[in-house]
């Protein structure tokens, strides 16, 4: 371990990790924190943000000018897909519940859908790359909102943690990239891997203010972990959960 020294202000991610202290292997996990950009922030953005970035230019082939529509834009991962998307050059549309238009548009989308007014697979709009956090369309309605060689990127389980639709967004997240095969549209399921080079990409994009987290509440204890898995459990959180170490 050459990058780091005793003292430096760090971010990264490690699986399953809400402890006071934890060990992550320097390549991979770590990244210099920004200057300017708190702990807090710093600590939401490692999975996240990375699901995104690697969704959207690895999985997704995005580039700029072409048109994305993300599907649960408000969401830990969301949020981060607008922003990334729109410093790639993409013409970004966001889907979102009425409540969250307003912070979908303050994160640059050029277009925001309520979905609870509109059915975006409904519409005439065909998108290149489809970045469906929620999977709550069938394979035929999601094709219909592609272009002919469009791909449409399966992400996490429905957004909110295992409920009773899970099975179902399993299934579509492993089924539909089999069907795709008889089709000139992809459909893709991805899990993302951290590593130093992707994190310190996300930090360039912080530092030129090109991308902010958005934090939806901040847990100021290991103690209150309870609460806070119970109310990201809800499914209704706007952007990420924080839990900050006493």
């Amino acid at each position: 371990m050459t990058q780091f020294k005793i003292g430096d202000e760090v971010f990264g991610g490690r699986t399953g990790a809400l402890a006071q202290y934890v060990c992550a292997k320097a390549d991979r996990g770590v990244a210099l924190k920004p200057p300017g950009v708190s702990f807090e922030e710093a600590g939401s953005i490692a999975v996240a943000a990375t699901t995104a970035l690697q969704g959207l230019r690895d999985h997704g082939r995005l580039q700029a000018g072409q048109k994305v529509l993300i599907n649960g834009a408000s969401g830990g991962v969301g949020t981060f897909a607008v922003q990334i998307a729109k410093a790639m050059g993409a013409e970004v549309t966001g889907v979102c519940s009425t409540r969250n238009v307003d912070l979908v548009k303050s994160l640059g989308a050029d277009h925001v859908i309520d979905y609870t007014k509109e059915d975006f697979t409904k519409g005439d709009q065909r998108y290149d790359v489809l970045f469906d956090n929620i999977q709550n369309h069938s394979f035929s309605e999601r094709r219909r909102a592609l272009t002919p060689n469009g791909v449409c990127l399966n992400v996490g389980l429905g957004g909110s943690g295992w409920h009773e639709d899970s099975w179902l967004h399993l299934v579509r997240s492993f089924i539909t990239p089999l069907m795709s095969k008889f089709t000139s549209q992809k459909f893709k399921f991805f899990i993302a891997e951290l590593n130093h080079n992707d994190l310190a990409y996300l930090a360039d994009l912080m530092q030129a203010g090109k991308m902010k987290p958005v934090i939806d509440h901040t847990y100021n204890s290991l103690s209150e972990s309870p609460q806070a898995l119970a109310y990201l459990e809800e499914g209704h959180a706007r952007g990420k959960v924080v839990l900050a170490v006493e």
